[in-house]
């Protein structure tokens, strides 16, 4: 995602008198392109790698977010979130630790994307053990149930009327790097977030390719 700002010096009217409209520089406006998503040359070649796609979803969020003061409530309870979840998924992979190095059961996600009601994880699975895939499904369910027992109970007192239940869809399956590699497509992340969407579960994974 990227920000476009038009700042006053590039301004060299705020408005044309009975227009309405703005007179902008000529090199600011000819700026807007596709670099403001910060993804590189987009015409460069994918490279495909082997993923778990894993996103999360913050039920109810939308109205949580039309409740009185929204510019205090917003970040607040997603700084609160968003360090506990990834916290979650630190101590979820952990093992053990020897003179302040962690030993591992699973690698970290290589990619970590903040969705605006959730996030999306994607695991590098190219040289993963199976039971490394499994220790990750397991955590994710964990993450979906402490979620409603352990971290909405903890922010109770600061945080009123939060998301209910977090959902997390999950699906392993070939990713396609986009433009310097900093993004990625591919059906596994469609899939993880069409499994999210259904109501009547908290999690849901698609069973191909997970043992």
């Amino acid at each position: 995602m990227g920000i476009f700002t038009i700042e006053n010096e590039d301004r060299l009217t705020k408005v044309i008198e009975g227009t309405g409209a703005s007179l902008i520089k000529g090199s600011k406006y000819a700026s807007f392109d596709t670099k403001v998503l910060g993804l590189g040359n987009l015409s460069q070649e994918s490279k495909p790698m082997n993923a778990i796609a894993a996103i999360f979803d913050l039920e109810g969020f939308t109205n949580f977010c039309q409740q009185v003061d929204p510019h205090l409530a917003v970040p607040e309870y997603l700084s609160l979130f968003l360090d506990w979840l990834f916290e979650e998924i630190r101590e979820g992979i952990k093992h053990s630790e020897i003179e302040g190095d962690i030993v591992t059961y699973a690698d970290l996600p290589l990619l970590s994307k903040f969705l605006g009601d959730g996030v999306l994880f994607l695991w590098n699975t190219d040289n993963m053990r199976p039971v490394a895939l499994s220790n990750i499904i397991f955590q994710l369910k964990y993450i979906c149930i402490a979620y409603f027992e352990e971290f909405l109970p903890s922010i109770k007192n600061d945080i009123t009327t939060p998301p209910l239940r977090l959902r997390c869809g999950v699906a392993r399956g070939i990713v396609y790097s986009v433009g310097n590699g900093q993004d990625f497509v591919g059906p596994c992340i469609n899939m993880a977030s069409r499994l999210q969407k259904i109501e009547s579960l908290s999690f849901c994974f698609a069973r191909r390719g997970i043992d």
